[in-house]
């Protein structure tokens, strides 16, 4: 009996250190899942989910931005006949697709939400909203109205960018945005003006705004910057048309 119970006692530290390394290697797994954050942070509505979302990407993309000019610089410092003529070919071409940075005087849309304190259940809920349409109804005029650089929520538009809507959310490259949806447009400010004036979809998001309270305010700035497209181009084939 006295040798069985020795033998079990010697069990114990075994088990002991089981139980550990096994907890310490769920401490790990949850830490390389949560990427160093809480798994439930705090905040958790919708919002702020999307905008925690938003900065983090727009992290990411600055430091993709750092890296394209890196490669850039290195393969400058590639020289030969062909592709110093190459590299001046889309050198000319970056700024009409959106590539180099733009600043100048301009506009500012800015459209958001119906406030939803005490809504009426008589109300459709998407009469409340900014949709898609309305968002993609502003940028057309202005493009329409000699616009030469658009940027919708700091980011630059160009010919092959996509604007969905999803929930009451807008996605953009990719990338959820949450209201109020900040429209900003260098160029021509009078004829920018006179195409918004002129185009029945923006007086119709207009009329719904008297109507539903949601937020319209279009401002003309005297300085705006729009930056480079940072994403990837998805773009197979082109040509400049003059």
């Amino acid at each position: 009996m006295a040798k069985r119970g020795a033998h079990a006692r010697q069990h114990w530290p075994l088990a002991v250190l089981a139980v550990f390394a096994t907890t310490g290697f769920l401490f790990v797994t949850s830490s390389i899942s949560a990427g160093g954050d809480d798994l439930r942070p705090a905040g958790g509505d919708l919002a702020s989910l999307v905008r925690a979302r938003s900065e983090r990407i727009e992290v990411r993309r600055d430091e993709a931005q750092m890296l394209r000019e890196e490669i850039d610089r290195l393969s400058s410092s590639v020289s030969g006949t062909d592709l110093d003529a190459l590299r001046k070919r889309v050198k000319a071409l970056e700024p009409a697709t959106g590539l180099t940075p733009v600043r100048g005087p301009g506009v500012r849309v800015t459209l958001t939400d119906a406030p939803r304190d005490g809504d009426d259940p008589d109300i459709d809920p998407n009469l409340l909203v900014v949709h898609q349409q309305d968002i993609q109804a502003y940028v057309n005029a202005l493009w329409a109205g000699g616009a030469e650089a658009i940027s919708l929520q700091g980011q630059r538009l160009i010919a092959t960018t996509g604007i969905t809507c999803v929930g009451n959310t807008v996605v953009l490259d990719g990338v959820p945005y949450s209201p109020p949806y900040v429209i900003e447009a260098i160029g021509d400010t009078s004829g920018m003006f006179s195409a918004m004036n002129r185009s029945p979809e923006t007086a119709s998001y207009a009329d719904y705004a008297r109507t539903y309270d949601l937020g319209l305010q279009i401002q003309e700035l005297d300085l705006v910057t729009v930056k480079a497209y940072a994403n990837p181009i998805d773009l197979r084939h082109a040509r400049l048309t003059r």
